[in-house]
């Protein structure tokens, strides 16, 4: 009996992939509020009644994208402003590792960045709580950084959000440049590694100056 369930279960969750997968799929072309449920279930082949065993709503399966598109990417965050290596290290390390994901994974970058402020509320908050967890989580690495010795909470937390936002900005330029002409690409792609490199010096020498 327990093998049976096993199974279905197993199939429950492969289809609710498939289901995920299909959405970020047509999302590709259009925004999630223009998305029916009846075009997911028809680009899986399955009925649309089917829908409602894993998802409440188009609503509830774009939280659910938001959370598999940004869940994972907490360790990588911190990665990105740890104390580890002088400031160009850093620097090099975290335009690397953005420039790394977004050619990973484009569709899922392509969907934060539209979804981020589009028309479905609950996504729109979902991705809010998630930036905000990552601003939260880069405040406490940037604390154990001597150069953040006698800053506010408050102050650390404007900074980290500083760093999130431009994390951000910085995938949003990465996948323009991979959808360019492919010729143009390893240009415009190290255009936005060198913008980039200099937004976040910037960002470093304010916040070594702040406290004067």
């Amino acid at each position: 009996m327990s093998h049976t369930l096993g199974i279905r279960q197993a199939q429950k969750q492969k289809t609710r992939q498939a289901l995920l997968d299909a959405a970020l799929a047509l999302l590709e072309e259009q925004s999630l509020s223009s998305l029916g449920l009846r075009e997911v279930t028809r680009a899986v082949g399955v009925a649309p009644t089917a829908f409602y065993r894993h998802f409440r709503s188009t609503a509830d399966l774009g939280v659910a994208l938001v959370e598999e598109a940004l869940g994972s990417l907490h360790p990588m965050i911190r990665t990105t402003v740890s104390t580890t290596g002088d400031r160009e290290e850093r620097v090099t390390r975290t335009i690397d590792l953005i420039a790394r994901h977004v050619d990973g994974y484009p569709a899922h970058v392509r969907f934060i960045a539209r979804e981020r402020h589009g028309g479905v509320q609950p996504v729109r908050e979902a991705i809010r709580d998630q930036l905000a967890r990552f601003a939260q989580e880069v405040k406490d690495e940037l604390a154990h950084d001597p150069v953040s010795e006698g800053w506010s909470e408050d102050d650390l937390l404007m900074l980290a959000h500083l760093y999130v936002d431009q994390m951000l900005s910085t995938a949003s330029l990465f996948l323009e440049a991979l959808e360019g002409p492919e010729e143009e690409r390893p240009e415009r792609t190290r255009q936005v590694a060198q913008l980039a490199a200099r937004q976040m010096r910037l960002i470093g020498l304010g916040r070594h100056h702040w406290l004067d």
